[in-house]
């Protein structure tokens, strides 16, 4: 199977280029793309950079330069729940847009919803998200918030959290939305860097062993695809 890993940050992405596979490299529209096989498959990576748009950018040239089949993401995440630790791990199920909003001339629909879908979240590849309940033990699913910016203030994590979602970062919304319309598989895998009362600094100091859990855990299911 060709698949698509992607990646936001440089030091997510060292997990993955210290997996110790033989790699190519070629620059593509402004991205280095890593190609690689990996448990049987045909892989091409690439760290997309932070946010939606770039992360959009990236899902779109796996996809259609590359044909990958299923679009991989892992990374790290912080938490909307106080009792969430980090190193925790999820599997995303669905994923809200929490900053999109056409609600001032389509007051059909709520903030964050895309009129084609039934509700606010954009929905996530059922039966990869099973078949990772399955492969790690004590995973859990989540629905995630992915927006423009990393959220630290309390208030709006308990925002954030009163919509349902567990979880929040800023390229999922993305990538589903654009793997959903390409007709595309999608799946996300994330890992607690930053606690509930957690700070950038958190994030700083947790990043390279929670992305490197994450990226074992992405690396299992593999195997199973």
């Amino acid at each position: 199977m060709k698949i698509g890993l992607l990646i936001a940050i440089e030091r997510e992405l060292a997990a993955f280029l210290q997996s110790g596979e033989e790699r190519m490299e070629e620059t593509v529209a402004g991205k280095t793309v890593y190609k690689t096989r990996m448990e049987g498959h045909e892989i091409y990576a690439v760290q997309s950079g932070c946010g939606e748009i770039d992360a959009a950018a990236a899902t779109m040239l796996l996809i259609v330069k590359y044909g990958c089949e299923a679009i991989l993401n892992f990374g790290v995440t912080g938490a909307l729940e106080e009792g969430l630790r980090v190193e925790d791990l999820f599997v995303a199920e669905k994923v809200w847009h929490y900053d999109f909003d056409v609600t001032p001339f389509s007051p059909a629909v709520k903030k964050g919803q895309y009129e084609e879908y039934p509700d606010e979240f954009i929905p996530i590849d059922a039966e990869l998200v099973k078949l990772v309940t399955e492969r790690i033990p004590g995973i859990r699913k989540v629905a995630v918030a992915s927006g423009d910016k990393f959220v630290e203030d309390r208030a709006e994590k308990l925002r954030l959290r009163a919509a349902g979602c567990g979880i929040c970062e800023m390229e999922l919304a993305a990538i589903a939305r654009v793997c959903e319309r390409s007709g595309v598989r999608c799946l996300s895998i994330k890992c607690i860097s930053d606690a509930f009362d957690g700070t950038g600094a958190d994030f700083e100091k947790n990043v390279k062993s929670s992305a490197e859990k994450a990226f074992r855990a992405i690396r299992e299911v593999m195997k199973a695809l």
